[in-house]
């Protein structure tokens, strides 16, 4: 049996056209009769013909492929991400690749490289919690690769890029805290290179100046985002002369951590103790003891909308706009959600 894929050759051989006209009909050209049209179309249909897409690449050196990078997928919050990326671009009529750096710099490059040269016309991504240089993203600019950065962005001016209000969220939730009753309030934030951890501590101690609310910075420690380094954080600052009554954590998985690490302490969650996260993902909804309450931090909204910047970037590329980029700095505005009073 023959199993070779039908090529522009062999329909123009049976039709006995030329191969230029094969090709014309297929792509619908005014200057190809309609019984040509339909003759040449008809047999590609029944060969089950299939445009040669490396052919198709170096004719329109588009690909019509958007490649992603993310940390790791396992967490809710960039599968819903996904969903977000993969709605637009199946409008634009493009393909999504995707790779996972698990949060490792130099599996964070490779995918970045492999994605250049499967020829990506553009690419999203989210950066690792270790990433402080970016000339593996910036880099790609000479290859006419753009590149838009979504929710763990690089502190740089020149890049696109779209976020959570860290500002808006923390404040909220700090407030929230303190309406409740609590002073001492404890922050376990990621790693320390993380800029969202700088912004989350900046917004808390202005929070509690403006409330009259001494600062300690002993309540402030990181943890890398594993349950080891959560529990470390945690045995840390239940181990203070005045331990937190509440404690903000960097996102809901560190929360449950550090919940699991407070009930095997015998503390009952949410009356000796408090938590509030961000992301606010749903299975927290299933929890018997879930955070007090969570910061909606949009993850479909905030991939949508870097999605549709870089079919922006590609269509200006297209039409050959000339005109100098304005790099778009989009924050989204979070909310805080209380689960349990």
């Amino acid at each position: 049996m023959d199993n070779k894929l039908p090529t522009l050759k062999e329909i123009a051989r049976r039709l006995k056209f030329s191969v230029s006209t094969v090709s014309r009909a297929l792509h619908d050209h005014p200057s190809i009769g309609l019984r040509t049209k339909m003759q040449v179309q008809q047999l590609a249909k029944e060969l089950n013909y299939e445009p040669n897409q490396s052919a198709l690449f170096f004719k329109q050196q588009k690909s019509h492929t958007i490649g992603v990078i993310l940390p790791n997928l396992k967490e809710e919050f960039f599968s819903q991400a996904i969903n977000g990326i993969e709605d637009v671009a199946k409008i634009n009529k493009y393909s999504v690749l995707i790779g996972q750096s698990h949060d490792d710099i130099d599996q964070e490059k490779q995918i970045a490289i492999a994605m250049k040269n499967h020829r990506v016309d553009g690419l999203i991504v989210s950066i690792s919690k270790h990433t402080k240089n970016y000339d593996h993203f910036t880099g790609l600019l000479k290859y006419n690769i753009p590149v838009v950065f979504f929710d763990r962005v690089p502190d740089l001016p020149n890049v696109h890029k779209v976020a959570s209000n860290f500002n808006t969220g923390t404040r909220q939730a700090i407030e929230f805290l303190i309406a409740q009753g609590h002073r001492r309030i404890g922050v376990i934030n990621g790693p320390e290179e993380m800029k969202s951890g700088k912004e989350r501590t900046n917004t808390y101690m202005d929070v509690l100046q403006k409330k009259k609310i001494k600062i300690d910075l002993s309540l402030i420690v990181n943890t890398d985002l594993t349950k080891e380094s959560t529990w470390n954080a945690m045995q840390e600052l239940l181990a203070l002369k005045r331990p937190p009554t509440a404690i903000l954590t960097v996102n809901d998985y560190v929360a449950l951590d550090a919940i699991q690490y407070a009930r095997k302490a015998k503390l009952k969650i949410n009356k000796d103790i408090c938590f509030v996260s961000y992301a606010n993902l749903p299975i927290t909804n299933y929890l018997e003891f879930p955070p007090l309450a969570s910061v909606e931090q949009y993850p479909y909204e905030q991939a949508k909308k870097a999605t549709e910047i870089l079919f922006e970037l590609l269509e200006k590329e297209k039409n050959d706009d000339k005109k100098q980029t304005t790099f778009k700095n989009i924050l989204i505005e979070g909310q805080l959600v209380i689960h349990k009073k």
